[in-house]
């Protein structure tokens, strides 16, 4: 699967296999160009599309379960008649580490100056099921003009505890198309030079959001995060936070997927 997914070369591949245990309709493993991922969230909702173009996934079906490296994850389904329409992927409730101490060094993975970091927010590492270190910057022109220093960055991601998998770099900048967050990845160890889309990254984006009252909590269960647009590859990432007496108790990413291809690989 890995010398697969190395040839193929996308941000991930995912292989789907006969379920594991009786809580899940499937087993499902992920692989970047580099390693194996415990979960993630654009293959989770991209493979659910596939399935249901194949067949696998009835019309007309509101859940499926796939049973990933943490376990039984759950997929909430819309369609517009027999297709499928939306997917909103259900992830673990956030775990935030302690804020990176020196933002010199934050600032220098991603090769700007530290005066572009988001006045008196958290570098900080987030997970949902995988860690990221989480960089906010002042405006949408300072996340295009980011670029990634690999030793400063392996240094950062060392420094941030937890074992980071990347750098998730955002600003809550506002623009035309509406988004509330504009956003780049990169996780260069992980064979992902720059991810035009990041699923497992955005619940934790929102949960920072929201935890740093840079969403106010009426807007939560809505929230959008535009990526890839740097790379012309832009992606719309939805995301819902739900949270009760202040904490944080749901944590949703949705969206749509494109069919790009199809076609018959020879081992």
């Amino acid at each position: 699967m890995q010398a697969i997914a190395k040839e193929m070369n996308f941000s991930e591949t995912t292989f789907v296999l006969p379920p594991e245990r009786t809580d899940t309709d499937v087993r499902m493993r992920i692989f970047t160009p580099g390693d194996e991922l415990p979960m993630a969230g654009h293959p989770t909702i991209g493979s659910t599309f596939a399935l249901a173009r194949t067949g696998v996934i009835e019309p007309g079906r509101n859940r499926f379960v796939f049973g990933l490296g943490v376990g039984p994850v759950p997929v909430a389904l819309t369609w517009t008649k027999d297709d499928l329409s939306f997917v909103w992927m259900t992830q673990g409730l956030p775990q935030f580490g302690e804020p990176v101490a020196d933002r010199e060094a934050a600032a220098s993975a991603i090769s700007l100056p530290s005066s572009v970091l988001g006045e008196s927010l958290p570098v900080q590492s987030v997970s949902c099921g995988v860690p990221f270190v989480f960089i906010p910057l002042a405006t949408r022109g300072d996340v295009d003009r980011a670029a990634v220093d690999r030793p400063a960055l392996d240094a950062l991601l060392a420094d941030a505890g937890g074992g980071p998998h990347g750098v998730f770099l955002f600003s809550a900048e506002g623009g035309p198309d509406g988004a509330t967050a504009y956003s780049r990845m990169f996780a260069p160890a992980l064979g992902v030079a720059e991810d035009p889309a990041t699923g497992i990254a955005s619940g934790p984006l929102g949960c920072y959001l929201v935890r740093h009252g840079l969403v106010a909590e009426e807007k939560a269960a809505r929230m959008l995060s535009l990526q890839g647009a740097k790379m012309g590859r832009p992606s719309h990432v939805h995301i819902s936070i739900t949270r009760r007496n202040g904490d944080i108790t749901e944590v949703r990413v949705g969206g749509e997927s494109v069919l790009a291809g199809e076609g018959t690989l020879y081992i």
